[in-house]
Parts: structure tokens; C-alpha cells; sequence
């Protein structure tokens, strides 16, 4: 709930938008780092829960909801795609220290990449400006992305899994 609050009382303000083209939905990262062996009725919970916390402060429709229940229902499909060649370990966190860059980047550019689409695609409702709609999902997935990875090597312990 800390990346809900810090979004809702400091980033979803103008301040934290970038031309009027980048948002930083900084909530996505308490969906992305989820545990690896989280179920997936869990996570789509989450995801609900999560968005539709969002879309009712916001009163945005569901729009939150809805993009936030696809990136949990399709990130067991992004974690099977980027699994590495010895496998996860049951212990295996969402960690650039136990994942590396590569992963990582690959990992939250996917991910934040299908959220940003379904958000940004249905709260245009058509696709009368897909320049627009296709610069906002651009801008929004590099600075969401890029403010993951700044909490992910902040706020994550650095400690490397012996492989």
C-alpha cells in the first residue's frame, strides 16, 4: 500500500508530469515486484483491488482496473518468456540484484509497456489521436520504467543469490 499512497498523496499531482505526456504510475511497482510464486487468482486480486482503489479516488471509470487485472493476468506470461536458463528458485523475488539489468529492464519495459497501452487506449475510448495516445505510452513506460528501477536499487537489498 506504500506505492498506492505515494502515488495518490504526492506523484498523481501536475508536478510529476512531463509535458503533459509522461505520467509516472509508480503504483505498478508494488504489482511487478510481487513474489515470483505468487498465485495468479492472488495477483489478479491485487491487480483489482490496486486499480480499483485508483479508479475510485480518481474517478476514472475503471480505467485503473482494468489495465492494472491484464498486467497481472499477463505477467506470469512475461516471467515464462524472460525465465532464465537454470530456472527461478522457489525463493526467487522480482530483484535487479538476483535478476540482473537485462532482466530487469526487459522485465518492467514488457510489462509497463502493456499497462500503459490498455490504460492510455481506454481512457481515449477511440483512436482518433494515436499520435498522441502513441507518444503518451512511449514517455509513460520510460519514466515509469525508469523510476522502478531507481526504487529497485534504492529500496532493495543488495545481496546477490549464489548461482
Amino acid at each position: 500500500m506504500f506505492y498506492l499512497a505515494l502515488y495518490v498523496l504526492l506523484i498523481s499531482g501536475t508536478d510529476f508530469v512531463l509535458f503533459n505526456l509522461a505520467w509516472c504510475f509508480i503504483y505498478l511497482g508494488f504489482l511487478l515486484f510481487l513474489p515470483l510464486a505468487t498465485p495468479l487468482v492472488v495477483q489478479l486480486v491485487l491487480g483489482f483491488v490496486v486499480g480499483f482503489s485508483l479508479d475510485m479516488v480518481f474517478d476514472t471509470g475503471g480505467v485503473h482496473a482494468a489495465a492494472a487485472v491484464l498486467l497481472m493476468y499477463l505477467r506470469p506470461w512475461v516471467l515464462r518468456l524472460l525465465t532464465p536458463r537454470d530456472g527461478y528458485d522457489t525463493q526467487d523475488s522480482v530483484n535487479i540484484h538476483q535478476m540482473g539489468w537485462q532482466w530487469m529492464v526487459v522485465y518492467l519495459v514488457l510489462l509497463t509497456a502493456i499497462h500503459h497501452a490498455a490504460f492510455f487506449l481506454l481512457e481515449l475510448g477511440s483512436f482518433r489521436f494515436v499520435g498522441l495516445t502513441l507518444a503518451k505510452i512511449v514517455l509513460s513506460t520510460l519514466y515509469t520504467g525508469l523510476a522502478l528501477l531507481i526504487i529497485q536499487l534504492v529500496f532493495f537489498p543488495t545481496k546477490r543469490r549464489k548461482r
